[in-house]
């Protein structure tokens, strides 16, 4: 299956890089030397795929390389997902349109014009990175999720240039026991929380991928609240995981991730004032809704090149 996007002017291609790539043994996704293209292994429909990205500085071409299973995906849903990866989901031009002469927003916003927010194919995915990433660094987050993907990824028919193992669906992590995880380093909390999360993915709680088709055609205030309290319900999963999930999973760009120790970092930076608190870091977000993720991804950026 194939389809083509066609890129906003500038698109900035350093925040795609540093998602997509962060981990570099690539176990799951690997982008070329050059830069211009990117292999994602995944499961769609309990089989597993390779998703091709390849860019120039205007398009990019879609392509997935699956099985019989996949004959039925609609283009559009392919289409859907690409999107969301390369942070298309919403047009952050509307940020800058309405922002763009705040006196401390503006300048950073022209700084990195261009900047979009790298998604993950799949809310799953998205979800559990965020539960992988609650209150550590980066690298051991990355590290976490390298083996889960060991622990219950698919080995792909491998091609010259493919990842190795597509990441698990919510079936696979649901096969698993906290033992397991715990004897890979995961703490108790997150096993728990992710194991909790993969089975009401598979009992049809948390219907993750019905939501994204919602999301893909706009999601009224009311979709996005009851998203929230779902998520919410499930034990270990607080507003930043929320909030993280609706960013990277469907490209929601308005949950506000104040208690995120680096957005509040940034802040207190641009406004050559001592790191705020909490609190204080979602007043000064606030003015900026309906686009205060897009904003902490703006921050995010303006402490270095690598995205969280």
């Amino acid at each position: 299956m194939y389809c083509e996007i066609e890129l906003p002017a500038h698109y900035r291609w350093q925040e795609f890089a540093a998602f997509h790539g962060r981990d570099g043994q690539g176990l799951a996704e690997c982008l070329d030397q050059e830069g211009s293209s990117l292999h994602k292994a995944l499961l769609l429909q309990g089989e597993p795929a390779c998703l091709q990205l390849s860019w120039d500085e205007h398009h990019v071409a879609v392509q997935l390389h699956g099985t019989a299973a996949h004959q039925h995906l609609e283009q559009a849903e392919l289409q859907a997902m690409a999107r969301r990866m390369l942070g298309l989901a919403y047009p952050p031009q509307a940020l800058d349109a309405a922002h763009g002469r705040h006196p401390e927003l503006g300048p950073l916003l022209a700084r990195q014009a261009g900047l979009h927010v790298p998604g993950t194919p799949t809310p799953f995915e998205a979800l559990t990175w965020a539960i992988m990433g609650q209150q550590i660094s980066v690298a051991v987050a990355i590290s976490l999720r390298r083996k889960l993907i060991a622990l219950a990824g698919v080995l792909l028919d491998q091609a010259a240039g493919e990842p190795q193992l597509a990441y698990p669906d919510a079936a696979r992590v649901a096969r698993l026991d906290v033992e397991s995880l715990r004897a890979n380093h995961f703490s108790q909390a997150k096993a728990q929380t992710l194991l909790a999360v993969a089975q009401a993915v598979t009992s049809g709680q948390l219907p993750l991928d019905d939501w994204a088709a919602q999301s893909a055609a706009g999601w009224s205030a009311d979709q996005v609240q009851e998203v929230e309290q779902r998520l919410l319900a499930i034990k270990g999963i607080g507003p930043w995981t929320v909030n993280y999930t609706l960013l990277r999973g469907y490209g929601w760009p308005d949950g506000s991730l104040h208690g995120d120790v680096a957005v509040r970092r940034a802040i207190g930076l641009l406004l050559q004032k001592t790191k705020p608190d909490a609190a204080e870091a979602r007043i000064w977000l606030d003015q900026f809704q309906p686009w205060r993720a897009l904003v902490a991804a703006h921050l995010w950026a303006s402490l270095s090149n690598t995205a969280f």
